[in-house]
C-alpha cells in the first residue's frame, strides 16, 4: 500500500522516531528512552534520507520528544480500533505543531510538503509527523497503523503490504511467535 512518496517517508520517519525514542519492549528486550548523545544519534538515524543528513542539536532532539510521545499514542489508539481517540490525538498534534501544507518545487515538479510555523528542526518534523498521521487517519487507512502483536514487544509499524495483514514490527518478532507456536504444538 503506497500513500504518496512524501507521506510514506514521513510515516517511516514517525515509526523510526517512536520506536527509537519511546521506552517499552522490543522483541522481549527492555527499551529505555535514550538521552544525551544517544538521543541525538537516534533522531539523526530516524530522519536521515538519501539526500538529507541532518545534525540536530541535543536541544532540538529533546524538543521533538513530546511530539513523538503523542505519535505513539496515535498508533496505540489506532491499533485498538479507537479511531475517535486517534483523531483527537492527531488534531492535537496538528494544533501543537501548527502544521502548514505547502507545494514545494523540486526538479520542475511540485510536491506537497508540510512545514511548521518556523524552520526549526523539531517544529518542522512535528508538522510532518502530524500531517502524515492525519492523512493516514483521514484517508481511512488507520487500520494500517499498528503495534506489534508479539509477546513482550510494543514497537509500532505501518502496514504497507498489499493484503493488510501485517501483525509484527519485524521479521524477528514474527519468527519468535512462529517458533513459539511450533514448540507449543510439539
Amino acid at each position: 500500500m503506497r500513500f504518496n512518496s512524501h507521506v510514506d517517508r514521513l510515516l517511516a520517519v514517525t515509526v523510526g522516531l517512536v520506536n527509537g525514542l519511546t521506552p517499552g519492549l522490543d522483541g522481549g528486550r527492555q527499551v529505555l528512552a535514550p538521552t544525551g548523545a544517544a538521543l541525538v544519534r537516534e533522531v539523526e538515524e530516524a530522519v536521515r534520507g538519501a539526500a538529507y543528513n541532518p545534525s540536530p542539536t541535543r536541544a532540538q532532539a529533546e524538543a521533538l520528544l513530546p511530539f513523538v510521545e503523542q505519535a505513539r499514542a496515535v498508533f496505540e489508539a489506532a491499533d485498538r480500533g479507537d479511531t475517535a481517540r486517534a483523531a483527537r490525538l492527531v488534531n492535537a498534534l496538528l494544533l501543537d505543531s501548527e502544521a502548514r501544507a505547502a507545494l514545494d518545487e523540486f526538479d520542475g515538479e511540485y510536491h506537497l510538503h508540510f512545514h511548521g510555523p518556523d524552520t526549526t528542526f523539531a517544529r518542522g518534523w512535528a508538522a510532518g509527523i502530524a500531517s502524515a498521521l492525519a492523512m493516514a487517519l483521514g484517508g481511512n487507512i488507520y487500520r494500517r497503523l499498528g503495534v506489534c502483536e508479539a509477546p513482550a514487544c510494543d514497537r509500532v509499524y505501518v502496514d504497507a503490504s498489499k493484503n493488510s495483514h501485517k501483525r509484527f514490527c519485524s521479521t524477528r518478532c514474527q519468527s519468535r511467535v512462529k517458533a513459539a507456536a511450533h514448540r507449543a504444538r510439539q
